[in-house]
């Protein structure tokens, strides 16, 4: 998901038709439409990520491209947000997580930030991934 976060920042935007000449007078430049569903919304990388804003479908993938993109900025510790409900993002989550290449370890977080409502991730050092 951030790898297609990432690439569509390197797109140019679609043409648009020309407004009709009797209208530019009177509309001013044309509005910018709405994101849709399928829109990349840019996200910035930061020590936490709060996954309420993304679709259950795609929970896995964003946390898997995250903590990739966290572990190659250089980030040794981040917190995903997953919030508390029945768990059912928690159990995800947490399965990503145990077997993530860049994870050294993990656990709920304090209750200062977000308790069972989050984790707490380590992250290996960014060089400590690659080959021998």
């Amino acid at each position: 998901m951030l790898r297609r976060l990432l690439a569509w920042l390197g797109r140019a935007p679609a043409p648009r038709a020309p407004a009709s000449p009797d209208l530019d007078d009177v509309a001013g430049p044309p509005e910018p439409e709405p994101p849709g569903p399928d829109d990349v919304v840019v996200m910035p990388i930061e020590d936490a990520i709060d996954l309420h804003t993304f679709a259950p479908r795609d929970v896995a993938s964003v946390v898997d491209e995250y903590l990739h993109e966290a572990q190659r900025r250089g980030f040794r510790e981040v917190r995903v947000i997953h919030g508390r409900g029945k768990g059912v993002q928690r159990r995800v989550v947490r399965g990503v997580l145990a077997r993530h290449p860049a994870v050294e370890g993990f656990g709920d977080a304090p209750a200062s930030r977000g308790g069972w409502g989050a984790t707490v991730v380590w992250l290996k050092p960014a060089d400590s991934d690659a080959a021998p």
